[in-house]
């Protein structure tokens, strides 16, 4: 990284006024380190997309179809038609500037147009140019751009340098969501071909395999059962994991990358042995090995095409209701577009949870629950017996990730299962965290190594929040509920807060978690030995 990246140094060095050149002005400059590389011809043809070739942001050429123009402009009118939202975006902005300071993208690189406002302005030109009255008699006058060859290259630059994370529709006196604006530039795109690796190559591996990581059912089955093995040898207890269990009560959909990477490993034993130890009636399915969606990232109808497998599975092996892990993106898609597009889930049931009779009715809708809200009412209703002092040797933040805080609400349930779990918990400063929580700066498939330079400056605004508390509170641990945080995260911090490490929630509970007819533990799921304090006197060691 070191090689290839600006020092710390260089990249706090950030130029805040405005270009000396109009913002209309489209060039843009492909620089190494600042953009994400083009999506290969076998994604676009294994998911049927237009204009499959080999090509590259800094090509000349981009080879695009002749009649690329009237694609383009043919799909705005189609969208503004379909979604009155995207409609109502482009005409009610006032510019008053309310979200301009607000986008982490903008406070890391300080280029005027990576303002939600002037990001949505680029499209919005187009808009005016050539579906208002006003922009076809007056033209730039009133801010209304032809659309050239240069506009599609800066429509591509800016909207993938969106994380979709929604922080700026917080501050907007409008609840114009800047995000949705990004989603449909991106769809407009993708009618031409224009698209990135990064997101399509997951895409295209959830229509072949089932999930993200092109991990086929056998190898899915091997990484479920090294982890029962593992905990095996950590706790001394056998516990089972089913998969493709036909009756189960509960069918459970994780991201891929919690069998398959770290440290979202570790989140993946801690449910293990929750479910263990609750006697859950539980099953995974290789068919949906998949909760995240990259379609969120790509177009509507892919979000719809990728999220039905966890609705067809469910119906398939009978279950009677959804469990979700830990992850970001997967959180939006289910809480706000899942019974739109693929419901309703009239064949299952409000879910109940079998431990507790806690009736989940805010899930009523698509009969799917969170984790942490599972989790966090076992803890309320005292089902398990936990003992923080095994995490002692962490000194824990939280980073609300940008979709379940903002998009679903999820703003408690983390933290309760925190403070039962640990004895050191220190938030960092309001304005970065909860409906305000600053991004990772890699979400929305921008999580690869050619874009790391605009990554690391994306994610400095957080970086620094958690800097503030690990200089102030000796801060060790950001734990999250994302798994492209947990995989995003370690390497910015690395960067700008080195001694600072990522966690999942459940990684937490599973350390403390007091396991029946299970050996002593003396390490936690990472293998590394427990690390006890006396307790304070006011500080109760376990809790029950």
């Amino acid at each position: 990284m070191a090689d290839q990246t600006p020092s710390p140094e260089t990249l706090t060095q950030v130029e805040y006024r405005p270009r000396a050149k109009n913002w209309l002005d489209p060039h843009v400059e492909f620089r190494r380190g600042t953009f994400c590389y083009s999506a290969l011809p076998k994604s676009l043809k294994a998911l049927d997309l237009p204009n499959p070739r080999e090509w590259q942001p800094f090509h000349r050429d981009w080879k695009l179809p002749p009649d690329w123009k009237a694609i383009i402009l043919e799909g705005m009118k189609d969208r503004l038609d379909r979604f009155r939202s995207f409609r109502l975006f482009m005409d009610i902005c006032v510019r008053c500037g309310a979200c301009a300071d607000k986008c982490h993208f903008y406070l890391g690189s300080g280029d005027p147009k990576n303002m939600p406002v002037v990001r949505a302005e680029l499209i919005r030109s187009v808009y005016r140019r050539y579906f208002t009255t006003a922009g076809r008699l007056f033209g730039e006058a009133v801010g209304a751009r032809e659309l050239t060859e240069d506009v599609l290259k800066e429509w591509f630059y800016y909207f993938y340098q969106c994380t979709e994370c929604r922080r700026c529709s917080v501050f907007c006196p409008y609840g114009i969501d800047t995000a949705e604006v990004t989603m449909i530039g991106r769809e407009l795109l993708n009618l031409v071909g224009c698209n990135i690796n990064w997101v399509l190559e997951p895409v295209a591996n959830c229509f072949r395999t089932g999930n993200h990581l092109g991990v086929q059912p056998h190898g899915f089955k091997d990484s479920i059962d090294f982890a029962v093995d593992e905990l095996e040898e950590i706790t001394g207890v056998r516990i089972e994991a089913p998969i493709n269990k036909k009756g189960a009560e509960i069918l459970f959909v994780v991201p891929s990358a919690d069998y398959f990477a770290s440290p979202h490993y570790y989140t993946l034993l801690g449910y293990l042995l929750l479910f263990h130890e609750i006697g859950l009636d539980y099953t995974f399915s290789a068919f949906a090995s998949e909760g995240g969606n990259f379609g969120l990232f790509t177009s509507h109808e892919m979000i719809k095409r990728l999220n039905a497998k966890i609705y067809a599975e469910a119906k398939r092996l009978g279950v009677k209701w959804i469990l979700g892990g830990e992850c970001g993106h997967m959180w939006r898609v289910l809480h706000q577009y899942m019974d739109t597009m693929n419901g309703p889930a009239d064949f299952l049931e409000v879910p109940v949870s079998p431990v507790t009779g806690t009736r989940f009715d805010n899930t009523a809708s698509t009969r799917m629950v969170h984790i942490c809200e599972f989790t966090a009412d076992l803890v309320r209703h005292n089902r398990l017996r936990l003992d923080p002092t095994r995490n002692d040797k962490w000194r824990v933040t939280f980073h609300d990730s940008c979709n379940p805080a903002r998009a679903m609400g999820l703003l408690e349930e983390p933290r309760y299962l925190i403070r039962a779990t640990c004895r050191h918990f220190h938030e960092m400063p309001e304005n970065t965290i909860r409906e305000q929580t600053f991004c990772c700066g890699s979400g929305s498939g921008l999580g690869t190594d050619e874009n790391l330079e605009m990554r690391l400056r994306g994610g400095f605004p957080r970086a620094n929040a958690v800097r503030y508390v690990h200089e102030r509170h000796g801060v060790n641990l950001l734990a999250c509920i994302c798994a492209i945080d947990k995989a995003t995260l370690p390497p910015l911090l690395e960067y700008w807060v080195p001694g600072v490490e990522v966690a999942g929630i459940h990684e937490l509970v599973g350390n403390a978690l007091i396991v029946k007819g299970g050996r002593e533990r003396t390490t936690d799921l990472r293998g590394d030995p427990f690390e006890r304090e006396a307790p304070a006197a006011e500080e109760e060691p376990v809790h029950a």
